[in-house]
């Protein structure tokens, strides 16, 4: 496949963007800087273009990261894509984190010798974590969930033998979920991992609609009240 396809990656810490082009990544720009969306990810976008010297209307898609992760980050990336593809007139795919997750995983080789399964987990505050269960090829066997992890957490997966979990959600728990058959590994989403999903969803044009698409935020958003006093 020869398309050209954006990718914004802006659902936690990280702040990520990529063109992709006859399925291979030819240029990033990323920064581990925290909450840098809003102010960073146009700038890589036209940073990639012009290194590649296109425009927005020379791509066949955007792909977004779509969540779950930062209700903050992950609305400044919809609306960014969003603009960009009415501007432009190309269509929206989006992937989520969690597959983001194990594909980098996978292509990382972090995956242990007779994995049974991989556990990516977005950390989402004190020890609640956004996750779902996946096979050692990737492939997600049920529904994403918020779930606070305890020592009883994924203990018949854990059981059966040599388990992988990922993400920045992982470290945080392995206290509690640590075991002679858990491997733990901290990793973060970008840009570049979302290739393989995102051509995926290219490849079954699976389009989003770009008017009604919302991220998977998959808790509502709390704003919290500052205890200082204004006045």
């Amino acid at each position: 496949m020869n398309e050209r396809i954006i990718l914004l990656e802006t659902s936690g810490s990280v702040t990520s963007v990529a063109l992709a082009e006859e399925g291979k990544i030819v240029a990033v720009r990323q920064t581990e800087e925290p909450r840098m969306q809003a102010s960073l990810t146009a700038v890589f976008i036209d940073e990639v273009l012009k290194e590649r010297g296109i425009g927005v209307k020379d791509c066949d898609a955007v792909c977004l990261s779509m969540g779950p992760g930062s209700y903050t980050g992950l609305r400044v990336g919809s609306s960014t894509a969003k603009g960009l593809c009415f501007g432009a007139g190309i269509p929206l795919i989006a992937v989520g984190t969690l597959d983001v997750i194990v594909a980098k995983a996978i292509e990382e080789g972090l995956v242990p010798e007779g994995c049974r399964y991989i556990i990516p987990m977005i950390d989402a505050r004190r020890m609640e974590v956004y996750t779902a269960p996946y096979s050692p090829e990737g492939k997600r066997l049920d529904e994403v969930k918020a779930l606070i992890i305890d020592g009883d957490s994924f203990k018949q997966e854990r059981s059966e033998g040599p388990v992988l979990l990922v993400g920045d959600g992982a470290l945080k728990c392995q206290k509690v979920l640590d075991g002679p058959q858990t491997v733990f590994a901290h990793l973060y989403p970008d840009a570049k991992s979302m290739l393989g999903p995102a051509m995926a969803e290219l490849k079954a044009r699976n389009w989003r609609d770009t008017a009604y698409f919302e991220p998977f935020y998959l808790k509502d958003f709390v704003a919290t009240v500052s205890a200082k006093k204004l006045f």
